[in-house]
């Protein structure tokens, strides 16, 4: 069958300039896909010509991210802004009926968010490699106990240095810390290849972050607890900081909408032994001065999300062998099929 073809556009609505992909039959059942952070929705292009379809495909970027706006995260409200702007472009569409969501990483954050705060415009929802309902880093136990008063180890302050500059500078080399390197390395199960041409789109798509106290990664302030940092106020990485993120809510609706939850068994990112928790990397001694796991344990996010998923009710967790963070880039068959079935 052939597909619609995917075109692009600007759509002005009440909070912000967004530029969304979109595709399918306009009458069809709308699936909103929701991209993870420093990326932007041509991440989604194979998969919006896979589902296209079956639905009315809507791939919005955030707010400084890709095409759309720059316009400053507040980071106190979580992931609220960008949840907001989701709900705003429904609007500015006039797509009122509930809609299925589909999030990426923090995309999964953000879809939980709005769930949680518009209930009634949401049908179903898809978790790839969702990150944990309790922010990144600087919590432990099931239920996201706070490690630190201060929340120290997150937000804007735990994102490299160097890989921001490159961000920043349009770096296309293959340096250990360049973003074409993180691709390869942390998006994917290091070993897996792109085609060459897709490859550097989505390095494009990676490039096109606004780097910054207001975008990425967000402003930080010190602590005396370690690894020395806390998070400021503003920026995306410090909307994912537990000071400011806590989505334990979802349990609490009532219905919540059911879950298909999919990540891979190799994910170095959101995982109980995440390689971007600068708690993991003080136990594996790659950041001095590390207090002890007893003091600072890595966080479980994938534990967490699960505890908080049971607790809500409906959802399948589907776990793909030889995958890193990204299954629809990495088994891009078996996850349209799989994202078609449940949402059938």
């Amino acid at each position: 069958m052939t597909t619609p073809d995917v075109t692009t556009r600007l759509v002005q609505t009440s909070r912000l300039n967004t530029f969304v992909r979109e595709a399918g039959d306009p009458d069809s059942p709308v699936l909103v896909l929701v991209h993870g952070n420093v990326s932007s929705s041509v991440f989604f292009d194979a998969l919006i010509e896979q589902l296209a379809d079956s639905f009315r495909i809507i791939a919005p970027d955030y707010r400084g991210y890709g095409g759309s706006e720059r316009r400053t995260i507040d980071a106190t409200r979580g992931m609220a802004d960008f949840s907001d702007d989701v709900v705003a472009l429904l609007d500015a569409l006039k797509i009122t009926l509930p809609v299925d969501l589909l999030g990426w990483s923090a995309g999964g954050n953000i879809v939980l968010q709005l769930a949680i705060d518009h209930p009634d415009r949401v049908r179903r929802l898809v978790l790839e490699a969702g990150g944990s309902p309790y922010g990144f880093g600087g919590t432990h136990g099931l239920d996201g106990t706070p490690t630190a008063e201060d929340f120290a180890g997150t937000g804007g302050g735990t994102a490299n240095p160097d890989f921001c500059q490159r961000l920043a500078a349009g770096d296309r080399g293959e340096e250990p810390t360049s973003p074409l390197t993180t691709l390869r390395a942390f998006y994917v199960k290091p070993g897996f290849t792109f085609d060459p041409e897709v490859e550097q789109r989505y390095l494009d798509g990676m490039l096109a972050t606004s780097v910054g106290d207001d975008i990425y990664p967000g402003d930080s302030t010190t602590s005396q607890n370690w690894p020395g940092l806390a998070p400021g106020t503003t920026g995306t990485n410090n909307a994912l900081s537990p000071q400011y993120l806590n989505q334990g809510a979802f349990a609490d609706l009532d219905p919540a909408p059911p879950v298909l939850w999919i990540r891979g068994a190799d994910d170095q990112i959101v995982s109980d032994t995440s390689m971007f928790d600068l708690a993991q990397l003080g136990k594996l001694g790659a950041i001095p001065g590390y207090p002890g796991e007893d003091m600072v344990p890595p966080q479980p996010m994938v534990s967490q999300l699960r505890a908080v998923l049971e607790a809500a009710g409906e959802f399948t967790e589907l776990v793909y062998d030889d995958c890193g963070h990204a299954p629809h880039l990495e088994h891009p068959q078996r996850f349209a099929d799989d994202v078609r079935n449940f949402l059938r």
